[in-house]
This record gives structure tokens, C-alpha cells and sequence, in this order.
């Protein structure tokens, strides 16, 4: 067993903040096998990178030998999370938090130990819920407490409709703390509210409050943005080797060493020094750039996929002439050339994709100018080329 430090060392790894950080490791003092929790509503049926920093963390706590809980919020899924929303969710059938739900019990374990798992609904029990016990539960907060949230804040200054039902969400998932006996929850930086919800409820019902950490929100393909399938920045570990292998060798140098410290299983040390060997001079970005996605795509996929991945990139792009650095951008449904050249952050709004566009300087690789910023693209993979220097590599399905 590792000493004290090099546990919290590693716990520490990649956390914004640990709420607190002495209870901790008086716990971890005590040897004892922590209940560590992480909640994920199923409110889409893939996972990505970015759900994956959360997993790796519970996968830490797994190797220093305490207890995970997976909880899949079967029941907050149908509530719809309000954190950063700005107006209210469209609530979710059972039936496609259910679906949902299966897909992620089969991707986890790509990362945690099914040994070492306990995976939990918290419709389990949430279904058991008198309106008494709903009553009893509301009664713990008040109405000026949960006003102070910034989203809800916001909202009410802009006299947008808060519905009742969303204030039972921070609630729901602070209970299912108390439920889960947790002693840790784990969280992204935006779920700071639910998060000391919970350790407020355990002391209200009696139980040691859970210890908080708040992990960063990966950002996309992009840079800016943080990863997420609606903005078609994502990389899905269940997408194939060569669209993940592709999309990581789109991300920018500097985003590089972001992703190292969030998703590799190399050490902090290694990373360091790989920095230094790009700074001198030693080591090209490109070639850290090229494990880290090797590395990436054969945790999903296997070693011999992200052999095949790199054989492929490396004959489709390299000797294209294209740039290896290319950014990658997905849109599930149909959208006009301005809208993508928006989204996808190549240009900063929509007029200037539309003044490009009428300077001809959008084209696709190899073809015709493309002059109208209304142009839709069919189903099928493109290369644009925005100016003299930028490309896109374009994925419509």
C-alpha cells in the first residue's frame, strides 16, 4: 500500500477542489473503505471524453481499494438536471432514461473495475417516495437558499419560468447521498450546488457529511466550449478507432496537455518532462500528440484497432498534403455552411462566415468555391478549406 501522500497525490491529480480536504484524509488515515459516488443522468445514450474524467477519478479511488458507486439517475433523468440552463428542460420518457441507462452500464467498464462497482438507480429508491417523505425532504431547504444558484438567478432577473419541479433536483440528488451512505461524491465544477446539497442533507439526516470534489468540464474538440454532443465537439468512446484516432490528432498543442493530465494513465512526472522535451526542442507535439491518441483509442478499442487508426490517418491525411493538426467537427442533422462554420468555431459569428463566403474563400478541398452561406451538405464526410492556411474536416450524418 502507498503511503498517505502518494494516495492524496493521486487523488488530487486533475481536482479543482476538495470540500474538505482534512476530512479526507482523516478518513483515508482511519484505512477505511471509503463509498465513493458519482451520479450520471442518461439523458443521451453515448458517453464521452468528458464524462470520462469523472470515471477515471472513481477509477483512482478504485486502485487505492475503496468502494465505487456508478449511480445512474434513473429518476433525476425524468426531473432534467437545471445546472447552466436557461430555461427548463424537456422532460424524458422512463423509457429513454431506461434505454440510455444500458448503454452506459456497458461502457464504464472500459474504465472501472466491474469487481469493484456497484452500480445504483436512484429511481430505487426515489419510486418509494410518499408525498409526505417529499414534503419532509423540501422542508430541509428554502426557497431564498435555492434562489441564490446563479442559473435560476439569472432566469428570474430575466423573468423566465422556473418550474416547481426543478428545484426538487438539487434535492433528489443531495438525497441520493443520504440513500448511498456516501462518503464521497464526485462532480464536475458545475455541479457545485448538488454536490453540498448532499453533504447538507446527511447532517440533516443525521449521517457524517460526504466529502466533495469537483473535477474540471473537458473542453471540446473546439478548445472553447466543453465537450458535448449537441455542439458536435465530442469524441464518443464508443465512436471507431479511426474518427477517435482522427479527432484527438485535431486538437490544438495546448489543448494536447490538457487532455494528457484529465485522460492519460501517464504520471504527472511523465507529462512534465514531455513538456520540457517540446519546449527544447527534443520532441515534436506532433509525436506526443500521436500517443496520446494511440494511447486513448487503444483503451476503447484495442491495440491493434489504434495500430490500424494511426496506419490510416497517416495515409489518408499525411499524404494529402492536408495539415495533421486539422480540426474535426460532427453535426447529426442538416445545417447551412454558416451555421457550421460558426459552431465549429471557425469563424467567430455568422456574418463573417457569410462575408467569406461572398469573398470566395470557402471551398470544398479540392472543388468549387462554395458562395452561399445557406448551403446544406448531404450525409458524407468533407474536407473545407477556409481562407489560405485553415481546413475542416466535416462529418454530416
Amino acid at each position: 500500500m502507498c503511503s498517505i501522500e502518494e494516495q492524496m497525490s493521486l487523488i488530487r491529480r486533475g481536482c479543482v477542489e476538495i470540500i474538505e480536504e482534512d476530512e479526507l484524509q482523516k478518513k483515508i488515515e482511519e484505512k477505511k473503505v471509503l463509498r465513493v459516488k458519482a451520479g450520471f443522468d442518461p439523458t443521451a445514450p453515448d458517453l464521452h471524453l468528458g464524462h470520462t474524467v469523472l470515471i477515471h477519478k472513481l477509477r483512482h479511488f478504485q486502485e487505492l481499494g475503496h468502494q465505487v458507486i456508478f449511480l445512474i439517475g434513473d429518476f433525476t433523468g425524468m426531473i432534467g438536471d437545471p445546472t447552466g440552463k436557461s430555461e427548463t428542460r424537456k422532460k424524458l420518457s422512463r423509457e429513454q432514461v431506461l434505454e440510455n441507462a444500458e448503454t452506459y452500464k456497458r461502457q464504464i467498464f472500459k474504465i472501472l473495475d466491474p469487481a469493484k462497482t456497484e452500480i445504483a438507480f436512484n429511481s430505487t429508491w426515489m419510486d418509494k417516495f410518499r408525498a409526505s417523505d417529499f414534503v419532509e425532504l423540501c422542508s430541509k431547504y428554502t426557497v431564498a437558499r435555492m434562489m441564490e444558484r446563479d442559473d435560476f438567478a439569472k432566469r428570474w432577473k430575466e423573468n423566465k419560468p422556473i418550474s416547481i419541479h426543478e428545484f426538487l433536483y438539487p434535492l433528489v440528488q443531495g438525497y441520493d447521498s443520504v440513500a448511498l451512505k456516501a462518503d464521497v461524491e464526485l462532480g464536475g465544477t458545475d455541479q457545485k450546488f448538488n454536490l453540498l446539497m448532499g453533504r447538507m442533507l446527511q447532517r440533516e439526516y443525521g449521517q457524517q457529511p460526504q466529502v466533495i470534489m469537483t473535477m474540471p468540464i473537458l473542453e471540446g474538440l473546439d478548445g472553447v466550449q466543453k465537450m458535448s454532443k449537441s455542439l458536435g465537439n465530442y469524441i464518443g468512446i464508443e465512436e471507431p478507432p479511426q474518427d477517435m484516432f482522427g479527432k484527438l490528432m485535431s486538437i490544438s498543442d495546448e489543448l494536447m496537455w490538457r487532455y494528457y493530465e484529465l485522460l492519460s494513465s501517464r504520471t504527472l512526472e511523465d507529462i512534465e518532462q514531455m513538456k520540457k522535451q517540446v519546449q527544447n526542442g527534443c520532441l515534436h507535439p506532433k509525436k506526443c500528440k500521436e500517443e496520446l491518441a494511440f494511447e486513448i483509442t487503444a483503451r476503447y478499442h484495442g491495440t491493434q484497432a489504434a495500430k490500424s487508426a494511426l496506419e490510416h490517418f497517416n495515409k489518408v491525411f499525411a499524404q494529402k498534403g492536408l495539415p495533421e493538426d486539422m480540426p474535426s467537427f460532427k453535426i447529426d442533422t442538416k445545417a447551412n455552411l454558416a451555421e457550421i462554420l460558426f459552431l465549429s468555431g471557425m469563424c467567430k459569428s455568422k456574418g463573417e462566415a457569410k462575408r467569406l463566403c461572398n469573398q470566395n474563400a470557402i471551398s470544398i478541398y479540392g472543388q468549387d468555391k462554395l458562395r452561399d452561406p445557406f448551403f446544406t451538405f448531404e450525409p458524407g464526410e468533407y474536407v473545407l478549406k477556409i481562407g489560405k492556411k485553415r481546413f475542416l474536416k466535416l462529418q454530416v450524418s
